[in-house]
């Protein structure tokens, strides 16, 4: 079982309040508008951080539900959620134990999510119980490169990577894992990217997918 308490890591979160600002600047900005552009309806963000997604959603989004355990970073999401374009929420829970209602969400937004909760494939079970039938999935995840020396490198790393980085695994195939899941992805670019100078240049997905009507 898997408790709040776990995802409290303040350290790591004001480490990243530190770099967001230039992690926007070196691409990310774009990241997250690219991320939500398009979306429809009533919306829930999982792992929200502080909330760096909330200004890019358009306006036909009804309603942004922001899921943030960390306490630190819940805290700045609050504040961004005051000033954001649309109605946005920010709430206390986990991936692996989402709140709402089966089939409550037209669309779900995961950010740098899925490579840090413990189980993907149990997050990604909660999101399909709270999504409609045909809702969309939107994605931004760093992940195990397709190099067999760079992803065996990145496997090596990963336990000390996470122990560093707020419980990340940069060693995840999480294109598969949305796929076991039930979703059909639409459309996906991958592209190396590096937050800040120094931090290796890992590989990211950003893209689209939809459950089976």
């Amino acid at each position: 079982m898997v408790r709040s308490a776990d995802y409290q890591n303040p350290r790591f979160a004001r480490a990243y309040l530190a770099g967001v600002d230039l992690a926007d600047r070196r691409g990310g900005y774009e990241h997250r508008r690219r991320l939500v552009a398009g979306l429809e309806g009533r919306v829930i963000e999982v792992g929200a951080g502080s909330g760096r997604n909330f200004p890019h959603y358009p306006p036909t989004v009804t309603e942004v539900v922001a899921v943030e355990p960390d306490d630190t970073l819940r805290a700045h999401a609050a504040h961004a959620a005051a000033a954001a374009p649309v109605r946005a929420t920010v709430v206390p829970g986990h991936g692996e134990d989402l709140p709402g209602e089966p089939g409550a969400y037209d669309a779900a937004v995961v950010s740098l999510v899925l490579c840090t909760v413990p189980s993907p494939e149990r997050a990604l079970r909660e999101i399909v119980r709270l999504l409609r039938p045909g809702a969309g999935l939107r994605f931004y995840e760093h992940v195990r490169s397709p190099n067999p020396a760079l992803g065996l490198l990145e496997d090596l790393v990963t336990p000390a990577w996470r122990r560093l980085a707020g419980g990340c695994c940069p060693n995840r195939d999480t294109r598969a894992a949305i796929e076991r899941a039930g979703f059909t992805i639409d459309d996906v670019t991958a592209f190396p990217f590096s937050p800040q100078p120094g931090v290796p240049r890992l590989t990211h997905l950003l893209g689209t997918a939809h459950l089976p009507l």
